[in-house]
């Protein structure tokens, strides 16, 4: 391929990704990923931040990890403190793709409590997989305080980020079941659940932990009792 055909090729590509057709977009990003080039990063990270397609959005994480992480790195972490949600959000979600330890040091306190409950996701996804051996538990001292948070699906990301850590969680956890906040009680006893029985459901999990705490329990000892009344 020619220089000048290969010029051109980008030109059509930069663009597509402005296109106002979601499919256009979509290609666009498709080939920005088959062939990457320096030139697609900074459109990329842009158009991520305002792209209202889901499946466009997720094409675009793809075409940037495609690229070399030197590349794509400096400019995700700049996004990560961006004034606007999606441009911190879809940033932490590619940075969960990349897997790159380097980006750690920008999954901050902040971010991990965003008020914004898709931005607070997306960080306690990256968390999980970026956090250096070693430091599982400070991290889950951190999760641990957004427990009780949100709807299901908020409280359900929250779960399997704690639960993905293994049992170095299980401290912060069981701290949080003598929250004065019923919520917090009850999400975690949810995630304790899940925990030890990565096979249960988390609504069957939720509703077990709801019958806890309307007993008066707390910890891991009623957790048992329970078990033991619904076998007898």
């Amino acid at each position: 391929m020619t220089t000048t055909s290969q010029g051109t090729d980008a030109v059509r590509v930069l663009q597509g990704l402005e296109d106002p057709r979601s499919s256009v977009r979509l290609q666009a990003a498709l080939a920005a990923g088959t062939t990457p080039d320096a030139r697609f990063v900074d459109k990329l990270v842009e158009r991520c931040a305002t792209e209202p397609e889901f499946f466009v959005r997720e094409m675009l994480t793809w075409a940037l990890t495609r690229h070399p992480a030197s590349a794509t790195l400096p400019e995700l972490l700049q996004e990560t403190r961006s004034e606007r949600a999606q441009a911190r959000s879809q940033a932490l979600h590619t940075l969960s793709k990349l897997g790159d330890r380097q980006a750690w040091p920008a999954i901050t306190r902040a971010l991990l409590s965003d008020a914004d409950d898709e931005v607070a996701r997306s960080a306690w996804r990256a968390a999980v997989v970026l956090v250096p051996e070693g430091e599982e538990a400070g991290l889950a001292a951190v999760l641990a305080t957004q427990l009780g948070r949100g709807e299901r699906e908020t409280q359900l990301s929250l779960s399997r980020a704690l639960v993905a850590l293994g049992e170095v969680v299980l401290p912060a956890l069981r701290a949080a079941t003598t929250a004065p906040d019923r919520r917090v009680r009850t999400h975690a006893l949810t995630t304790e659940r899940l925990l030890n029985d990565p096979d249960a459901g988390f609504e069957s999990a939720v509703e077990e932990a709801k019958r806890v705490v309307a007993l008066g329990g707390h910890g891991h000892g009623h957790g048992q009792e329970l078990e033991r009344e619904q076998k007898g």
